[in-house]
């Protein structure tokens, strides 16, 4: 019996005693003994509890490159329902989960996109459920974001942002905009509607005030102010410099420097905060460095760029000069393994947070420094 049942339990056969001495019952009855076994039943499993451990691991969590070489990318955990949150609850929540049942888990379905507030909040885009599951690891809490009746309803949200004035923006490919919330979940209005056709990826360029939407099907990035109103365009149908086919996300280094996966080109291309080309990563082939179906792309604390390939089912480091560092993961669905993966998202704590599409979770790693300095 756990400690906080144990101490119910005691104060209740107690109560019970006292209370049948002090009616002279000195031997009770085979209903007062079944009354005080369902009461101690409802005590074990109604008392409060603490939280648990969040990406709690048995064993060895899995790291990689593998030794002998140094580790820079290490395991942590998953997200794949709201109950991952291992929050506590309250005698009152337990009482009534045992005379009623538990609540069905809010499970994902197919997540996509996934990013951060800051402040340990995790935002995943849906498209099967056409929600944003939100999970605050700090207060262990889970939400669900969508739009309220009367509002246009999220058609296929496959990207998300969090940007500098505590708006979360989400891209929504059939709905053809940007649904923006505010930091409460409370719908503050649309983007590109009129000139997005399906927006596929969103950056925030903070320093120039812009918001940067790869449109697949335009092959362009659509360049806006934080208010929605279009600046320009960048890039066109092709296979040249600074051309796309079929571009699926966007994220941005020092300078206002973007990273497009450029998915039918088999490339992440390298542009200038003005949309010049400065260089390429990758190219199509079926060996580590180059890319099948290149998806999500991310960097980290040391501007290292992380590629996502769908069909590699794996995760491809390099410099931003294209030298290739690593890879990690492989099909599974294992931790570690993917199925299908898309978004990828690092935060300012250098955690690494990947949309495994398929395995219906988010996962995340640690990104441990550069290897050959540790």
């Amino acid at each position: 019996m756990r400690p906080f049942a144990t101490q119910c339990w005691r104060a209740i056969v107690s109560i019970r005693t006292r209370k049948r001495f002090r009616l002279g019952c000195g031997v009770p009855s085979r209903h007062a003994i079944a009354a005080t076994i369902v009461i101690g039943l409802l005590a074990q499993w109604g008392c409060a509890s603490k939280p648990g451990e969040l990406f709690a691991f048995e064993g060895e969590r899995p790291a990689w490159p593998m030794p002998p070489e140094q580790p820079r990318v290490r395991y942590l955990g998953e997200l794949r329902q709201d109950k991952d949150l291992k929050p506590g609850r309250s005698a009152m929540e337990g009482l009534r989960a045992v005379l009623f049942g538990r609540t069905p888990p809010q499970e994902m379905i197919r997540p996509l996109g996934v990013c951060t507030d800051g402040a340990d909040r995790v935002f995943v885009v849906d498209s099967a459920a056409a929600v944003v599951h939100v999970f605050d690891l700090a207060k262990r809490t889970y939400a669900r974001w969508s739009p309220p009746e009367g509002y246009p309803e999220f058609g296929s949200p496959v990207a998300v942002a969090w940007d500098n004035r505590g708006r979360l923006l989400v891209c929504d490919s059939s709905a053809q905009m940007l649904f923006v919330f505010d930091s409460h979940g409370v719908l503050l209005g649309t983007l590109g509607e009129g000139f997005l056709v399906r927006p596929c990826g969103v950056a925030i360029d903070a320093e120039r005030d812009r918001v940067l939407v790869v449109d697949s099907a335009l092959h362009q990035v659509v360049v806006m102010s934080s208010d929605g109103t279009e600046i320009g365009r960048i890039g066109r149908r092709g296979t040249g410099h600074g051309e796309f086919n079929f571009p699926t996300s966007i994220t941005l280094g020092e300078n206002g420097r973007m990273f497009v996966s450029d998915s039918l080109n088999f490339r992440v291309q390298v542009l200038d905060a003005g949309g010049t080309f400065l260089g390429q990563i990758g190219r199509k082939g079926d060996l580590p460095g180059y890319f099948s179906q290149p998806k999500g792309v991310a960097l980290d604390p040391d501007g290292h760029v992380y590629v996502v390939d769908a069909n590699f089912e794996a995760v491809q480091l390099f410099q931003q000069d294209g030298t290739l560092l690593m890879t990690f993961g492989h099909e599974g669905h294992g931790p570690g393994e993917f199925w299908l993966p898309v978004g990828i998202h690092i935060d300012a704590n250098a955690r690494v947070w990947i949309a495994d599409s398929y395995n219906r979770r988010v996962q995340v790693f640690e990104y441990l420094g550069q290897g050959d300095q540790q």
